[in-house]
C-alpha cells in the first residue's frame, strides 16, 4: 500500500512538472512584449479614462502614443498642452501645442423663450425622448432638458437649471473631454476654441426651419436673415439650411454680428459692457 502511494505521488509530481515545462514553453514562445515606457507615459496622464482622446482609457492611449510616429495627431484635453509635453519629452517626440477649449450650448430655447405645447410621461432620457417624438416644444432641434449631457460629465462642469430648463456649462471646469457632445442626440453641444478672458461669440440655434417657423417656435431662434453674414469682416460666418455658423478660428471677436441679429439668437459672453454712443447734439445746442 505504502509502495502504491509513493508511485501516485512521484507519477503526479512528474505530470505537473511537465505540464509546468510545457506552460512555460509555450509562455515564453508567445509572450507579448511590452514597451516599459507605457507605464511612464500612462503615470503622467490624468487617469481621467474620459474618452476625450478617443481612446477607451488612459492605457489604451499611452499605448497610442508610444506607437506613433508622430503626436500631431494625439491630444489629452483633460491634461493639455503640458500633459502631452511631458509625454513628449519621455517619448523623445515632439508635441504640437493645441488650442485650448471648452463645450457650448447651441440652444436658448428656454421656458420662456419656447413654448411648452406637451408634456412627455416617460422614461426621462433624452435619447429615448429624441427617438420618439420631436420634444415637449414645436421646435424639433432644441434642448430636450432632461440632462443626458449633465449624466456624462465626469467633471462636474454641468448642471441643469431649473428656471430655464437647460443645461448650463462651468466654463472653468470643462475640460473639452467631448463627452457631453456624444451623449447629445441633438447635437447641440459643441467644442470651440477657448478665448483669452473666456471670451465667446457664437449662434445659439441649430434650428434649420425657415424664418417664420423658426421664430413661431422660439423667440430666440436664428432666422436666417444674413444680417450677421453681411457684416463681419472676417469672413467668419457662414450661412447654410436657414442658418447662420461663426467659425470660432476665424472669428476675431470684434462684435459687429451680435447688434445685428434682430432675434439675439448670437450670444457674446464674457465681454465689458459696450460703450454707450453719445447722443448727438440737439438743434438747440448746436444754435448755441
Amino acid at each position: 500500500m505504502n509502495s502504491l502511494l509513493l508511485f501516485t505521488i512521484i507519477t503526479l509530481s512528474a505530470l505537473g512538472l511537465v505540464a509546468s515545462l510545457i506552460l512555460y514553453f509555450v509562455a515564453q514562445k508567445f509572450k507579448v512584449y511590452e514597451d516599459p515606457r507605457i507605464d511612464e507615459v500612462e503615470d503622467v496622464l490624468p487617469s481621467a479614462n474620459c474618452g476625450g482622446c478617443g481612446f477607451p482609457g488612459c492605457r489604451n492611449f499611452a499605448e497610442a502614443l508610444v506607437k506613433a510616429d508622430t503626436l500631431d495627431d494625439l491630444f489629452c484635453p483633460v491634461g493639455g498642452n503640458e500633459t502631452m509635453a511631458t509625454v513628449a519629452q519621455i517619448l523623445g517626440k515632439e508635441a504640437v501645442e493645441t488650442e485650448p477649449k471648452v463645450a457650448v450650448l447651441r440652444c436658448s430655447g428656454s421656458f420662456e423663450n419656447r413654448p411648452r405645447t406637451n408634456i412627455y410621461d416617460g422614461a426621462k432620457n433624452c435619447t429615448i425622448v429624441h427617438n420618439l417624438y420631436t420634444g415637449d416644444t414645436d421646435c424639433q432641434y432644441g434642448c430636450l432638458g432632461l440632462g443626458e449631457c449633465v449624466d456624462a460629465c465626469d467633471f462636474d462642469a454641468m448642471y441643469m437649471d431649473e428656471s430655464t430648463g437647460l443645461p448650463v456649462i462651468i466654463d472653468a471646469q470643462c475640460v473639452a473631454c467631448g463627452a457631453c457632445v456624444e451623449a447629445c442626440p441633438r447635437d447641440i453641444i459643441e467644442l470651440r476654441q477657448r478665448n483669452k478672458k473666456d471670451r465667446k461669440i457664437y449662434v445659439s440655434c441649430i434650428n434649420e426651419d425657415k424664418g417664420g417657423l423658426a421664430k413661431k417656435y422660439c423667440a430666440v431662434a436664428c432666422i436666417g436673415c444674413t444680417k450677421c453674414f453681411k457684416v463681419c469682416p472676417f469672413e467668419a460666418i457662414t450661412m447654410a439650411n436657414n442658418l447662420a455658423y461663426i467659425d470660432a478660428e476665424l472669428c476675431r471677436l470684434c462684435r459687429k454680428c451680435a447688434p445685428e441679429c434682430p432675434t439675439n439668437s448670437i450670444l457674446e459672453l464674457n465681454f465689458p459692457p459696450r460703450k454707450v454712443k453719445e447722443e448727438t447734439k440737439t438743434e438747440v445746442e448746436k444754435s448755441e
